[in-house]
């Protein structure tokens, strides 16, 4: 964007775009607006067959897309948005079935041990783990004053919002980070220009992929140290567009959220629309409506009726723990770092299946964790009897699974000051206390394994999940 983009805040100047070919399939399809029946990113192919033209249909593929297209209109885009958020899709959100939303799918599955994300249980945990992503990174799609366009913001990155006069920026507190949206009234700039700022040559900065269309243009480029997204459309009310830089060093975790601004961009909303955000996992239920916060210390997970396990770690600074306002009583804990709250308020247990098969560095996993916004669903990766992921603060005590929904442990204690990355923790070790020492704790206590165990993926843990605070 020329001389435009080296103004807008701190990042641009070291922003650029991955070059990989599904970000340049994503910055294709949503400058194209709908991907149509199919979320394919370009028009027909025109002129020799396609190498697999002819060739029998893929019986998995049929199957899949009978499957979703059986589903409501508002059912198979929630299924699609869930899907970014778990960094599986990278297309529009159309409720159309393709290659894309196919390939994500069987991602997903991979990862969840082979559960099916389009049968009513393994639906229930994708849209969790997508709405538990969401919440997390409090992503709110409304419409911007500033340039009239909605937009969707990863509020809990981009904590510092600044007014412009044509638009508004959002910036992480490190300034690594910038979201700016912009609006030109007619005759003020055109897309040609426009386009022709965001693909001059500059020094350092090499543009990765650019679009011109009568509509909207998008160009991404790159620098040594960072990437950028940017796209303008062209209406009777000017050109409205949003411009998306960051560090390279943050990409695996911001590359889903330009997905999801991207997905949530609508430069000329009708004046009585009004964005629709996909359900979000409510609050957990020991959240206080009114008064201040109090100190979070841990997490918990209620295992049988008025009992919550957590880690003893958690206990070791907070002599007064509650759960919602109602205080916890220490029943016990063990040398491994368990202990055990007996807890009347406590809502209703959830005892998941225990991973029976050694957890291996190839397998992921998933930490699961409260938070002032709901429930955090965070990625992990095992490492020697450990864990490595992106837990915040007040997330000793929390279960972590296997995708499929069994319990391979609970984070035994959390850093006392833990390094963070504009605002957040990044992915760090954690040590585990393992689910065979849960399931001695609990036998000790009077509390075994159910015959018929609940297994349905992550997702069917969150109800039982409730913060630990200090009073």
């Amino acid at each position: 964007m020329g001389s435009d983009v080296t103004r807008w805040g701190r990042v641009p100047e070291s922003t650029g775009v991955h070059r990989g070919p599904a970000w340049l399939l994503l910055a294709m399809v949503l400058a194209c607006g709908s991907a149509g029946a199919q979320d394919r990113p370009g028009p027909p192919r025109v002129g020799p067959k396609a190498p697999n033209a002819g060739m029998p249909a893929d019986p998995a593929f049929e199957a899949a897309k009978a499957t979703f297209e059986a589903l409501p209109e508002a059912d198979r885009k929630a299924i699609q948005e869930a899907l970014v958020w778990t960094g599986d899709f990278n297309a529009v959100i159309s409720g159309g079935f393709g290659r894309r939303t196919f390939e994500a799918l069987n991602a997903y599955r991979a990862r969840a041990g082979g559960a099916e994300p389009l049968d009513p249980r393994g639906r229930v945990a994708l849209l969790a783990a997508g709405a538990a992503a969401r919440t997390a990174a409090r992503f709110r799609v409304a419409v911007d004053p500033g340039s009239g366009a909605v937009i969707g913001v990863p509020e809990r990155l981009l904590a510092k919002r600044t007014t412009l006069p044509s638009g508004t920026r959002w910036q992480s507190q490190d300034g690594r980070v910038t979201l700016e949206t912009r609006a030109y009234a007619p005759g003020a700039e055109t897309l040609d220009t426009l386009f022709g700022k965001a693909t001059a040559p500059l020094p350092n900065r090499k543009v990765t992929y650019k679009l011109r269309r009568p509509d909207a243009v998008v160009v991404t480029a790159e620098t040594g140290t960072g990437r950028s997204y940017v796209r303008y459309a062209a209406g009777p009310q000017g050109v409205r567009g949003f411009l998306f830089g960051y560090d390279q060093a943050l990409a695996p975790e911001v590359d889903r959220l330009v997905i999801a601004v991207a997905n949530a961009f609508v430069p000329f909303p009708e004046p009585s629309a009004r964005p629709k955000n996909t359900a979000a996992i409510r609050p957990t239920p020991d959240r206080p409506e009114t008064g201040p916060d109090p100190a979070a210390a841990g997490a918990g997970l209620t295992v049988a009726p008025g009992r919550v396990l957590t880690a003893s770690a958690v206990l070791d600074e907070c002599p007064a723990p509650h759960i919602g306002s109602a205080p916890a009583r220490k029943l016990g804990d063990d040398p491994s770092g368990l202990a055990l709250l007996d807890a009347p308020g406590a809502p209703g247990p959830v005892r998941p299946a225990s991973r029976v098969e050694p957890v291996g560095a190839e397998d992921n996993l998933i930490a699961l964790a409260p938070s002032p916004d709901g429930v955090v669903a965070a990625p992990g990766t095992a490492v020697a009897g450990d864990v490595i992921a992106a837990l915040q603060p007040g997330s000793a005590g929390a279960p972590v699974l296997d995708r499929s929904g069994h319990l391979v442990g609970l984070v035994a204690r959390y850093p006392a000051a833990p390094r963070r990355v504009a605002g957040i923790v990044p992915p760090a070790r954690l040590p585990l206390v393992p689910v065979r020492a849960i399931t001695a704790f609990l036998a000790a206590h009077g509390i075994t394994e159910p015959q018929a165990q609940r297994d349905g993926g992550p997702g069917v843990v969150v109800p039982a999940l409730v913060a630990i605070t200090c009073r």
